[in-house]
């Protein structure tokens, strides 16, 4: 039996962060908020299982092209029982556009094995659970949580520790400890949507290479503006209105 979702435990800092800093890191959190108000997971789902499956096969490739695949995946594999008894030469058939497909059929065969053989089928509602599964780290536990059982988490991908950075709330690059010392800045509650909204930034304005500077609606909180163009034509040339295929 699965167990009853609970909220991951994250270790606090020795020494609690800058009073002026946390109201910096909230004020941009609830700009980003307007911003992006229907910012959400971009992967589409039926169910906790369905969000696992797809957060795994996310990896190296694009949401976009992950939600293309879904409807085949899980037309013919619908649960952990039928996934975990498939034909690894049709599962990889299936997922071979997203790059990576023989690591990651792997990844699927263990992973539904395993919820089948230690979770009856379901997927555990805790982060120490989720990361004891094959091809499950704290990022995938933590969207999984955050997203299927509503149990906050933080979900550090490379546009979250990029933005992070970039706005100078940590200078950590590990993602575990990117993700207590954010944590830290923002009460548990708002971990989820916080994700969401940097993320969508992340995708959508603040590219890894060229920023969007001169359309930032955090341009005066960001201790890195002018990282990218600051001019707001030439800059709102580079906003997308989703994130890349």
């Amino acid at each position: 039996m699965s167990a009853r979702p609970t909220a991951p435990r994250a270790s606090l800092p020795v020494t609690p962060p800058d009073t002026a800093l946390v109201r910096r890191a909230r004020k941009v959190n609830r700009i980003l908020a307007e911003t992006y108000p229907d910012a959400h997971c971009e992967l589409d789902f039926d169910d906790p299982f369905q969000l696992l499956v797809v957060t795994v096969l996310s990896a190296q490739t694009t949401d976009r092209r992950v939600n293309a695949v879904r409807p085949t995946l899980f037309a013919v594999y619908p649960d952990p029982t039928a996934m975990a008894g498939a034909s690894r030469e049709h599962l990889e058939q299936i997922i071979g556009p997203l790059g990576f497909f023989r690591a990651k059929t792997e990844s699927l065969l263990k992973l539904s094995q395993a919820l089948v053989e230690r979770y009856d089928g379901q997927v555990p509602g805790r982060l120490d659970d989720l990361v004891t599964l094959p091809g499950v780290g704290r990022k995938t536990a933590n969207v999984v949580l955050g997203n299927a059982f509503d149990v906050p988490g933080i979900t550090v991908d490379t546009h979250f520790g990029r933005l992070v950075r970039r706005l100078g709330w940590t200078e950590e690059t590990d993602p575990v400890k990117v993700e207590h010392a954010i944590g830290a800045l923002f009460p548990r509650r708002d971990w989820t949507p916080l994700s969401h909204h940097l993320i969508w930034h992340g995708r959508r304005r603040c590219h890894a290479k060229k920023p969007a500077c001169g359309a930032c609606p955090v341009a005066r909180l960001c201790p890195s503006f002018g990282a990218g163009p600051t001019d707001p034509i030439e800059a709102e040339k580079l906003v997308t209105t989703q994130g890349p295929a």
